[in-house]
């Protein structure tokens, strides 16, 4: 991808998390919509174009291409040393996880107990970790690849193991868009094997949707955990009993 077509995808990936369509970019740039639309399908810009849609989005043309250059280079893990300090400040998680979702800094200060400089002091951590650049304006950019993952026996995983499973399975799962199913048989190690490829392409749609979802108000999104998990496995008393 050449720099004029990264700029390009940032610049609609930034539309989309902004819920701006091509609708608005049209009577910012005063043009037709069918002509904004054969704009971005040929990507055949002028700089004092890019320049006015990046004022749209809020954005100088410097911010927008430092943000495609990030684009190329977005994290996919943390060493563990990160991980645990993630872990060892309850405010500080909170404020990862909600800026990992693409919340803005108002949003996580309207739904938590949180000052603005406390908010701001976890947000300038989170750049320091290279989780997210801190923006003129407070605004959030996420540097993480969309396969970014926590580390298998890290202090994310280990977090999650002691208090958040606990929590999460101890729910009923009768609501509306929820389910809990469990499926038990003998597979051979090639059944196994295709399985375990089937369950990444759903983690990996799980994520396409995530990003499908960030044009939507926040108001009408909701903190979706959907656990996936295999291995060999037998129940201890059925254990017990064996020669």
């Amino acid at each position: 991808m050449n720099q004029i077509s990264q700029i390009i995808a940032t610049i609609k990936r930034q539309l989309k998390l902004q819920g701006l369509t091509y609708r608005d970019v049209a009577v910012a740039l005063d043009l037709s919509e069918p002509s904004v639309k054969r704009l971005f399908a040929s990507e055949q810009f002028t700089l004092d174009r890019i320049v006015e849609i990046c004022s749209l989005l809020g954005f100088t043309l410097a911010e927008i291409t430092q943000e495609a250059q990030a684009g190329q280079r977005r994290l996919r893990t943390l060493s563990a040393g990160q991980e645990a300090e993630l872990v060892s400040d309850p405010k500080l998680l909170l404020v990862a996880v909600c800026a990992l979702n693409h919340w803005r800094m108002l949003d996580i200060l309207g739904a938590y107990a949180l000052t603005e400089a406390q908010c701001v002091q976890h947000l300038l951590h989170l750049d320091r970790l290279q989780l997210i650049s801190l923006l003129p304006g407070n605004r959030i950019r996420v540097n993480v690849a969309r396969d970014f993952d926590w580390l298998p026996d890290g202090p994310i995983r280990a977090y999650f193991r002691e208090q958040g499973l606990p929590e999460f399975v101890a729910g009923a799962f009768g609501g509306v868009g929820e389910s809990l199913d469990f499926a038990h048989g003998m597979l051979t190690e090639s059944a196994r094997a295709k399985l375990q490829q089937e369950l990444r392409q759903l983690r990996s749609r799980f994520a396409q949707l995530h990003d499908e979802s960030l044009a939507a108000p926040l108001a009408q999104r909701r903190g979706t955990g959907l656990l996936l998990a295999l291995r060999e496995w037998e129940p201890a008393g059925f254990a017990e009993l064996r020669r």
